[in-house]
């Protein structure tokens, strides 16, 4: 990079600016970077509770949807399936986390009702409304699942990206402007001892 510049006063002047916006942007990476990862971390830990919490949730699931099937009949848990009036519904917005958009997902009619149902209080079973009941409990753990999920692979990629930037700043772009500052004020020195020496035998002649 030395090579590449003039070794005037003026690029000095501009070449240490540009230095400390360099090391200023470094800086502030170098945040991002920490608050990114404390805030993944956070998540991941959030996230593995959720996922055995899901896994509990399924296994119960298949049990309560089991029993009911060998209570009432298959037959009588389809058509309560069928019977309902809502239908779960899934949402995907954007939200932002230290100026990474991340997914925001929500759902709708997440949680069966008695009246969704279609049963009414007499005419249902308390085996097929627990296993609904299960079902809409496991929903919502997918659902919730799935954003922090997602969420966990844009935090990661950013988090690689700002890494490769910080350290592309430090290791590469910051050490060579140094350098070449050292350089342009080694230049300017010696071309000031020179016009110092040529000032002493222009006096001497």
């Amino acid at each position: 990079m030395a090579l590449d510049i003039k070794p005037t006063r003026s690029e000095l002047i501009n070449l240490k600016r540009r230095i400390k916006q360099t090391s200023s942007g470094y800086n502030l990476l170098k945040m991002k970077r920490d608050g990114l990862f404390h805030e993944f971390r956070t998540l991941l830990s959030e996230m593995i509770a959720a996922r055995e919490d899901l896994v509990g949730t399924y296994r119960e699931s298949l049990e309560t949807i089991a029993l009911a099937s060998s209570i009432e009949g298959g037959m009588a848990v389809k058509s309560a399936a069928v019977a309902a009036l809502t239908h779960p519904e899934v949402v995907v917005s954007r939200r932002n986390i230290m100026g990474v958009v991340v997914p925001k997902v929500e759902g709708t009619n997440l949680v069966s009702t008695v009246e969704s149902r279609q049963t009414g209080l007499i005419g249902g079973s308390p085996y097929i409304d627990e296993a609904a009941d299960s079902y809409s409990t496991l929903i919502q753990a997918i659902v919730k699942a799935a954003e922090m999920e997602a969420t966990l692979k844009r935090l990661l990629a950013e988090i690689e990206a700002t890494k490769r930037r910080v350290n592309a700043l430090e290791f590469v772009v910051i050490p060579e402007m140094k350098e070449a500052q050292a350089f342009i004020q080694l230049r300017l020195e010696e071309m000031e001892r020179e016009e110092t020496f040529r000032l002493k035998r222009f006096k001497n002649k």
